[in-house]
Order: structure tokens, then sequence, then C-alpha cells
């Protein structure tokens, strides 16, 4: 089976608090990475998190450290793919397609957005 969340998608939070209280229900963007072995992705700009990071020196003699903002991964439940035709959540299909390169024809399988039918 393949994965219904890759790399490169766009995502929207559909679980959650609310934005009104600090939360990121509704919110889209990008996915950066996928953890399949922890059902995690990390989204470009969502569940940011404050991390403090030990001072130190990097190569060049410049001081590192500090106060951090960065992403941290939601479970895969909590987001579902943008759908490209209306720009709201939706479900994810697979579907097989033949597709003739050169003369030839194969059959590749296909995700597309179960709203409107558009491939992904």
């Amino acid at each position: 089976m393949g994965a219904k969340i890759k790399k490169g998608d766009l995502v929207q939070v559909i679980t959650g608090a609310k934005q009104d209280r600090g939360g990121d229900l509704g919110k889209q963007g990008k996915v950066l990475k996928v953890f399949t072995a922890e059902n995690r992705v990390l989204v470009e700009g969502i569940n940011i998190i404050t991390k403090h990071v030990k001072a130190g020196q990097n190569a060049s003699g410049a001081a590192t450290g500090g106060i951090e903002k960065v992403e941290a991964p939601l479970h895969v439940s909590n987001v579902a793919v943008v759908d490209p035709e209306t720009n709201k959540p939706t479900r994810v299909g697979f579907r097989e397609e033949t597709v003739e390169k050169d003369g030839v024809q194969k059959t590749v399988r296909v995700r597309y957005a179960k709203a409107s039918g558009k491939a992904l």
C-alpha cells in the first residue's frame, strides 16, 4: 500500500486547538518530512515549539545556542491532504491508470483527491 501523505504535499491540520487559543487548527503547510515508523509528519510552519540549545561554537568560530523555534512532528491522523481544486481537506485514494510511453502501455498507481477526483 502506498503512502497517503508524502513529502511536498500541501496538508491542513484537522484536529487540535483553535487558532484563537494558540493552536494550529485549520492552518495549511507543506510536508517537510514523513516519519513512517512513528506515523508522524513534519509540516512547515505548524506545531512550532521553543527549543533551548546549549551554547557552543561552529567551525567558523561563531557562537551558537540560545532559544530557537522549530517545528515538531504531528501525527498523520491530525492532518489531511488539501484538494488542489477546492483548496479544502480531502481523503486520498488510489487508482490504476494506463499510461503510454514510447509506444509501450504501462499500468501505474495514482494518488487522487476523493472529493474532486483530481490526481495528486
